[in-house]
């Protein structure tokens, strides 16, 4: 009698299991989250973000570092971590879009901050939020990019990010693919992540059409990045404005 089947979950549980338990802990969630940022936090930003004695995120960096989750640098006295790399990232966003909406801010100061969030902001290295699957739909519309069982670039797209200044074919090949979807958390709808998607963010924050506001995640899509998105891919004002549950665009995108 072939047992191979039965043997297969011994394999494979443990190890799911251990990653699982990697996030299995609030505090290690929101170091994750924040490091969706892109950048290298130091240990002493992540421990006052998640409200913890160094010595306790010092543990809990410990144990993310050692299952692979994240990667960390050491320059003189501090250490910095960062998300392992793509994965990682594509990793934590996905859970966060099954795990559900977020509680209601508590303050207006929170709920400004969570708008901000929802409206555009990067998710590792890319554009998400309203910002992110606005100009992903554009970019399906035009025929830049097609949907099959993933995303991928077209002729016509390559031609359009060629303009850009970016050379997606010049690229050598890698593990990461030239295009992905990725579940967007606060739209629950796909955006562009891969090589096409990290280039075009890169774009346009050296262009100048979105800048970082706070010390989150959060984007802020400026007057020369609305006339850009418009002019090469038709995104108004309305198509960044975020929807209310009644489907009404809240006037502040």
């Amino acid at each position: 009698m072939d047992r191979t089947a039965d043997r297969a979950p011994d394999r494979t549980g443990p190890a799911l299991a251990r990653l699982a338990g990697l996030l299995a802990d609030t505090t290690r969630a929101r170091f994750c989250l924040a490091l969706l940022d892109g950048r290298a936090w130091t240990a002493g930003e992540l421990a006052r973000l998640a409200r913890v004695a160094p010595a306790t995120a010092s543990g809990h960096l410990d144990r993310l570092v050692a299952g692979g989750l994240l990667a960390e640098e050491r320059q003189g006295r501090h250490r910095y971590v960062r998300l392992a790399g793509p994965w990682a990232a594509q990793l934590v966003e996905d859970l966060a879009a099954h795990a559900g909406p977020p509680p209601a801010p508590r303050s207006l100061r929170a709920a400004s901050a969570d708008a901000a969030m929802a409206r555009a902001r990067t998710c590792y290295d890319h554009l998400a939020g309203r910002l992110g699957v606005a100009v992903t739909d554009a970019l399906l519309e035009r025929g830049l990019l097609q949907r099959d069982t993933g995303f991928a670039v077209t002729c016509d797209g390559l031609r359009w990010f060629g303009r850009l200044g970016i050379e997606l074919t010049a690229r050598p090949r890698g593990r990461r693919p030239p295009a992905r979807a990725c579940l967007d958390w606060t739209e629950r709808r796909p955006h562009l992540a891969g090589v096409a998607g990290a280039e075009l963010c890169r774009h346009a924050l050296e262009a100048g059409w979105c800048e970082r506001i706070g010390t989150r995640r959060a984007l802020r899509v400026t007057g020369a990045g609305r006339r850009a998105l418009y002019e090469l891919l038709g995104v108004t004002d309305a198509d960044l404005a975020l929807r209310s549950a009644a489907g009404s665009a809240d006037g502040t995108p």
